[in-house]
């Protein structure tokens, strides 16, 4: 099936998008992006993009694949629309690794080998893969208004800001580090030195539409070094951390609150990630050989997901605006469904019938459906918009 069929695999993920988008009548959505890795063995001659990846728990480094993905957030679901895989540049690798080697060596600079040239067209970095997967939700979607992009701290860098903005014309919002510089009165300080002088102030965040949560949060509209440009920085500390979170958005218009509420949802993507691993497939089931075999599987793994979002069950909750059911429960409603079935295939007489219908009423009360926190299905997204009485404020 993976090797031999003729399916054009990009096209059907994009055609299944398409079909939840109009069987939900979706029209808008906030985009999230996010990367994620997979740990293989340590010797795959024969699966594709596999690379050695620093392991973010340990410290340490494994042999796997990354992947960075576009998922499509809106009031109904959250819906993965694009991925792509990244491979770091080998040559660039080799040379930084050796480069370190001959440093801790104290050998003299022009003693250690030339830093090669960045191949970008052969292997984007990941700022780069992310711009790409915009672009192309851009193309095969042109009728849905993107209200926001939202990206953590990896695509917080002036490149990926500058581009994101020139290509949808929408807010960005991402993260900063605290050593990041900032103008003050004239000179540049850090980042979390401006926000131990301009403290925040307590209130109550609302969290992807549900229960509020008590923050202290602050924010101005400050030249960022890095960027060289003005850009709305947000200080966030919830109840109980002790350090902030800093948040940086391109659009000058938008309020505070808006901004840090807005943030919230790509929290989502991460959950997302956590159903795909665990329920769907791509961590658990055998990889195809070559490049071409990973992206064929990952692509059937998304489209697992994207039929759980049509399942019956879950399009009649989200219908009525009420909350969605998380694909853990889903897929085992089917599993015992498939399982019924069968026993219904193998006794065709009017007593089995009974039977039958006891064992789906016993299934239905050992394996509950539960409420997804995923889909903001029932939930109110909030104000994702500029504030027309602050546009002095951009310019």
């Amino acid at each position: 099936m993976f090797r031999k069929c003729k399916i054009d695999w990009d096209k059907l993920l994009t055609a299944s998008v398409t079909g939840i988008l109009n069987s939900y009548g979706i029209t808008q959505g906030v985009l999230a992006l996010d990367d994620t890795d997979n740990k293989r063995c340590k010797k795959t001659t024969r699966i594709g993009l596999a690379h050695k990846v620093k392991d973010k728990g340990t410290g340490g480094y494994f042999n796997g694949q990354e992947i960075v993905l576009l998922v499509l957030i809106t009031n109904k679901v959250t819906i993965p629309v694009g991925y792509k895989f990244y491979m770091p540049q080998p040559s660039m690798t080799s040379w930084r690794k050796e480069n370190s080697r001959l440093k801790r060596l104290n050998f003299p600079k022009n003693e250690r080998p030339v830093k090669p040239d960045i191949d970008d067209q052969n292997y984007p970095s990941k700022q780069k893969v992310a711009l790409l997967l915009l672009q192309q939700f851009a193309v095969d979607f042109p009728d849905i208004k993107i209200q926001c992009v939202l990206a953590d701290a990896l695509y917080g860098a002036q490149s990926f800001f500058s581009y994101a903005k020139d290509l949808l014309g929408v807010q960005i919002i991402s993260q900063i580090k605290r050593n990041q510089k900032i103008k003050c009165r004239g000179k540049y300080i850090r980042v979390d030195e401006y926000f131990r002088r301009n403290s925040g102030v307590p209130q109550q965040l609302s969290i992807r539409g549900g229960d509020k949560k008590a923050v202290n949060i602050g924010g101005a509209r400050l030249f960022l070094k890095a960027h060289g440009c003005k850009r709305f920085i947000v200080a966030l500390k919830y109840d109980g951390e002790e350090e902030y979170r800093y948040l940086i958005a391109s659009d000058l218009t938008w309020r505070l609150t808006d901004i840090a509420t807005t943030y919230t949802l790509r929290w989502l993507v991460e959950v997302f990630i956590q159903d795909w691993k665990s329920y769907e497939g791509w961590s658990q089931l055998a990889k195809q050989q070559g490049d071409d075999g990973s992206s064929k599987g990952l692509i059937l793994s998304l489209l697992t997901d994207h039929c759980l979002i049509l399942h019956p069950e879950q399009k009649a909750l989200i219908n009525r605006k009420l909350p969605a059911l998380t694909v853990g429960s889903l897929r085992d409603l089917e599993r015992m469904k498939a399982v019924v079935e069968s026993i219904e295939f193998l006794f065709k007489s009017d007593e089995s019938k009974s039977i039958i219908h006891k064992m789906s009423n016993k299934i239905a009360e050992v394996i509950p459906l539960r409420c997804s926190k995923k889909h903001m299905s029932g939930r109110d997204l909030g104000r994702i918009e500029g504030t027309p009485g602050l546009k002095y404020m951009a310019a």
